[in-house]
């Protein structure tokens, strides 16, 4: 049953559960782990439906009880905002050592400082190798790729062009760089480096729309 008071809609028990349930049937929170804030959330909505069942309304009459639910949602909003929405846990991730046929643990920004160096020296071969890994680990590092080990740099070029579909081309092209080096001892330019590079910083400065939960 739904109560009106002055054209204010205010559900009952059972229809706050069952919005409260439909909501968490999402399948994006199948895997999610109870934060203390999922807890305090689902505390607060048992509360509101024994508030409206009568079990803890008191002597509260249909105005307290909107005033009551209004502060309580009010609370709630300014929660979700600050701590955001409960986030699917993710895969455990492998150790980021073994990068494209080389055992390395150096971080992105470790990798592209050393191909600048590289570069600064004229060694467009050195650079262009741990630029490219460096364009792979800052994605690593910031969950958008997962590559299974021994991937390929074309395979990694297809996993972000899965995730920034307009770098496709440019990233499928720094791939054939770092191949053409590392496998086909085909020397690279200043030129292939640099639009590398280019590449890799354009990389780093996109974000995604909505973070995947």
């Amino acid at each position: 049953m739904t109560l009106r008071f002055d054209d204010v809609v205010v559900p009952d028990g059972d229809e706050v559960r069952k919005w409260a349930e439909q909501e968490l049937a999402d399948p994006k929170y199948a895997d999610a782990k109870p934060t203390w804030f999922d807890l305090f959330a689902r505390d607060v909505l048992r509360f509101i439906g024994d508030l409206f069942n009568g079990n803890a309304a008191g002597g509260l009459g249909p105005g307290g009880l909107i005033v009551v639910c209004a502060i309580i949602v009010a609370a709630l909003v300014v929660a979700l905002i600050v701590w955001g929405r409960p986030r699917a846990r993710h895969a455990v991730h492998r150790p980021m050592t073994g990068l494209l046929g080389a055992d390395d643990d150096r971080t992105a920004a470790q990798l592209r400082a050393d191909a600048e160096r590289s570069a600064g020296a004229g060694d467009w071969d050195d650079a262009t190798v741990l630029r490219f890994r460096a364009l792979a680990r800052d994605l690593m590092e910031r969950d958008l790729i997962d590559p299974a080990p021994g991937a390929t740099a074309q395979s990694i070029a297809r996993d972000v062009g899965a995730v920034f579909a307009a770098e496709t081309a440019a990233v499928r092209s720094a791939a054939v760089s770092f191949d053409d080096v590392r496998y086909l001892r085909h020397p690279a330019t200043q030129e292939s480096y640099q639009t590398l590079a280019a590449t890799d910083d354009r990389l780093r400065a996109l974000r995604l729309a909505a973070v995947p939960v």
